[in-house]
């Protein structure tokens, strides 16, 4: 009886094999390749190692300090993090816009995805506040003139492809908003343009000149194709008139609080610890107004204002605020 099982199970994983290499050929048929060579590249191919799939030499080959202090370090390492979870989000970001058929349950478990990387990205801040000894980074940073976090193209994408246009643009312009206003236009007025503004003439700071040089054709490009996928627009045009589009809702409002409040006070509450210091306060590498830019209260930025009552958007950041910069001096 052993032996006929046993023989059972050896013609099982027979067949199995020979079905797996029949759809193995009608793979490589279709593309006019030959299956044999392939099995033979399978044959001659080292075993892949963890060391080799990740890159780990070259990943940890990618610091490149510009001084000696060793501080320099914790700095660019977190940003190198920063940008590899800002590709994350984009990615979850682009399934989204790609889904022809896209159902509650695919947007739902990619916004929390996103939200799940940006709240750890949030909480994470405090290496940036508090990992790094101020006096280094000081010195540090003069040798970096003029790059700027300012310039991370991939967190200039994340608002793209997350709402509508409009709602990026700054405060003052949106009112004479229309629906036939053209993207190039919008382009002209994005709010984060005032947060790279020289602080005693008011003129472009070479750090937003520089950027837009580099960025500012593959932004607007990008502002088109996400015209009716980005988060927003599909969440109008596919989940609005749902039944159930509660958690929907919740997921997106989370998203807003994240990036437009917890994300900027990280950030202002890191300038404030090494930039503050009273009666002069430092400016940022990029000459970037960083008083104004970043506190949520001053921009007023969000991304989806029809999911929050008037309170909360006339409110908005204050609670945030005043418990993030708590007992900084602020």
């Amino acid at each position: 009886m052993e032996h006929t099982s046993q023989s059972n199970k050896d013609q099982d994983e027979q067949a199995k094999i020979e079905a797996q290499l029949e759809k193995l050929r009608e793979k490589y048929d279709v593309m006019g390749q030959d299956l044999s060579s392939y099995l033979d590249g399978l044959l001659y191919a080292n075993y892949l190692n963890y060391w080799d799939y990740i890159h780990i030499d070259t990943l940890l080959s990618l610091q490149n300090p510009k001084t000696d202090f060793p501080d320099e370090n914790i700095f660019i390492i977190y940003h190198q993090i920063t940008e590899l979870y800002f590709k994350l989000i984009l990615l979850e970001m682009e399934q989204i816009a790609n889904r022809k058929q896209i159902d509650e349950d695919f947007f739902l478990t990619r916004l929390r995805r996103i939200n799940r990387y940006f709240k750890h990205l949030t909480d994470s801040f405090e290496i940036m506040v508090d990992g790094m000894d101020k006096d280094q980074f000081l010195k540090f940073r003069m040798s970096l003139l003029p790059a700027s976090g300012f310039q991370s193209a991939q967190f200039r994408e994340i608002e793209i492809c997350a709402t509508d246009l409009q709602h990026l643009v700054s405060k003052e312009f949106r009112e004479q908003l229309t629906p036939a206003t053209p993207i190039s236009e919008m382009m002209q007025h994005l709010y984060w343009k005032q947060g790279a503004t020289e602080l005693a003439t008011g003129k472009k700071t070479l750090t937003l000149k520089k950027f837009e040089s580099k960025y500012m054709p593959r932004m607007t490009r990008l502002a088109k194709d996400r015209q009716n996928s980005n988060l927003w627009s599909i969440y109008k045009n596919h989940f609005y008139q749902a039944f159930n589009h509660r958690e929907i809702v919740e997921a997106l409002r989370t998203f807003d609080a994240l990036v437009n409040i917890n994300w900027r006070l990280s950030h202002f509450k890191s300038a404030v610890r090494y930039l503050q210091n009273d009666p002069n306060v430092i400016s940022a590498t990029g000459g970037t107004n960083w008083q104004k830019y970043l506190p949520p209260r001053f921009q007023i930025q969000i991304f989806y204002p029809e999911l929050w009552s008037e309170d909360e958007k006339e409110n908005w950041g204050r609670g945030f605020f005043k418990e993030l910069i708590e007992g900084i001096g602020v």
